[in-house]
This record gives structure tokens, C-alpha cells and sequence, in this order.
């Protein structure tokens, strides 16, 4: 969506206060443990971009409280498996030889948002060690999350994903839908229904880089838009406007219990 049709279709511009008041409405509290998943432009125009989101954010939940976003890098991976685009055979040797190893300071998210990518270099805000399905997060909690995200099984029980169930944090979906959930994840490996799948990734190790190979499990978002219109029939979700967004706000631990027991009974 361009600025101009943008600009055409937000009656009034969002600033931080504005964003601030409707996070507020929506049941947002000072205190929350929050991982946010984003749409800049779903929200119109704002004033400010990306940083008066991230702002309200944290005029609403404060240092008190906890905000958590994913910063994964899809292109850190096996490049024999990229797709849209592939790239040709005889680049794959090369682009596993040189391709920079992960550091949370400096490797930029890919098709994350311009929220998620303000985000993870805002000032107190700090990322996690995974290559593929590292996450960012700012106040309370940030460390205690972030830290010792497993290598294998990187949504799974070693990761923050479970350390936000275990805290009873909330999901804020802001202007996406479901399939944007990482949340549900987590409950594809409670399932134990998901496919074994070797993960590649150039990281740090010992102070050299290295190319790893570690465990992790095969994904399915497909089913995620179909959970989310079901767990939301069974329960009850705060639903409100952001700007222009039509936004959802739940909370983790309820979805992911409901995503797992979904999951099984589908497979029956």
C-alpha cells in the first residue's frame, strides 16, 4: 500500500497518544507480559511510523511490564531449500562459505515489518541467540525470556515461546491474522504429530563461525487461520480497533492449550 492511498484512507492521523488510548480500550495493561505481532500500514497513517507504535506500546505496558516481538531471519537457512526465489545449484557451496554468521546486534530481520525491525534496535531492547527464530523483547522479563533460546527445537520447550506460557503472557495480534501466531507453534510440538527437519544457520560458536546443523521440526501454518477461527468461537478474546486495524488481544497460555487439543483431535 503506497503513503499516498495511505494517506487517502485515514480520516485522521495516529500518533502515539491516539494508538496509546486505543491499546488501552482494547485491555492492554501496564504490568503485561505481551507478544506483539504487527502491520504497520494496517493501522493508516501514522505519525511518527513505526517508532510511535513501539512508543504506545510502552507507554501502555511500561518497564513494569514485558514486550516481546519475533525478529526471525528466514534467510539464514539451507539456501538448497530457498524457493521464490531459487537460487542456482552452483551458488550453494558459495553462499555456505561466506554468508556472515548470525549476531543478534547486527543481522537484520527478513519480512518481519518495519515495527519488528525499529524494534529489535530500540534503545533496552534486546534479541535472543537463535539464527532462524530469534525474538526481541524490552522491560521486566526481556532477559529471563530471552535467554538460553535453544538451538534445537527452536519454538519448542526450551524456547521463550514456553517461557511466555509459563509467565501466563498474552499475544497481541495487530493488524494480522492468525497465521501469524508463532504461539501456535509451540503447540505443533506439544501435538507430536509434526515431521523431524534439519535446520542449517551460520552462527558464532567458540568465537569462530561455523556453519551448525541442529534439530528442529517441520512448520505447518496452513492450519493456523483455521484454529484461530475456532479457538475464537470457544472463547472469549478481547477484539478492538487500533487506528484503522482491526486487532486481537488473548491470552497465550488459553490459545496454545486450545491449539494443541485441536491439532490432536484433527488428527484422529
Amino acid at each position: 500500500m503506497s503513503e499516498k492511498h495511505l494517506i487517502e484512507n485515514t480520516s485522521v492521523p495516529r500518533t502515539r497518544d491516539s494508538i496509546a488510548k486505543d491499546l488501552r480500550d482494547m485491555g492492554l495493561k501496564e504490568g503485561m507480559i505481551i507478544l506483539v505481532h504487527s502491520s504497520l500500514k494496517s493501522l493508516g497513517w501514522v505519525s511518527g511510523g513505526p517508532v510511535a507504535v513501539i512508543q504506545a506500546l510502552m507507554d501502555v505496558v511500561t518497564d513494569t511490564g514485558t514486550i516481546i516481538m519475533p525478529t526471525h531471519t528466514g534467510d539464514y537457512s539451507d539456501p538448497s531449500l530457498w524457493g521464490n526465489p531459487a537460487v542456482p545449484k552452483q551458488w550453494i557451496d558459495i553462499i555456505k562459505d561466506t554468508m556472515p554468521a548470525y549476531e543478534p546486534e547486527i543481522t537484520p530481520t527478513r519480512g518481519m515489518g518495519a515495527i519488528v525491525e525499529t524494534f529489535r534496535k530500540f534503545p533496552g531492547v534486546i534479541r535472543s541467540s537463535h539464527p532462524h527464530h530469534s525474538f526481541a523483547a524490552y522491560g521486566k522479563y526481556a532477559e529471563k525470556i530471552l535467554i538460553d533460546h535453544s538451538l534445537d527445537y527452536s519454538l519448542g520447550e526450551e524456547s521463550l515461546l514456553a517461557k511466555i506460557y509459563g509467565l501466563d503472557g498474552w499475544v497481541l495480534l495487530l493488524g494480522v491474522g492468525y497465521d501469524s501466531n508463532t504461539s501456535f507453534h509451540l503447540a505443533e510440538y506439544r501435538s507430536g504429530l509434526s515431521n523431524r527437519f534439519k535446520g542449517e544457520a551460520p552462527i558464532i560458536e567458540n568465537d569462530k563461525r561455523v556453519w551448525k546443523i541442529f534439530d528442529d521440526i517441520e512448520f505447518d501454518t496452513d492450519v493456523f487461520e483455521d484454529i484461530g477461527k475456532d479457538f475464537e468461537e470457544n472463547n472469549n478474546i478481547n477484539i478492538g480497533q487500533i487506528g484503522s486495524s482491526k486487532s486481537k488481544l488473548f491470552n497465550q497460555k488459553v490459545a496454545v492449550d486450545y491449539a494443541t487439543e485441536w491439532l490432536k483431535n484433527k488428527s484422529k
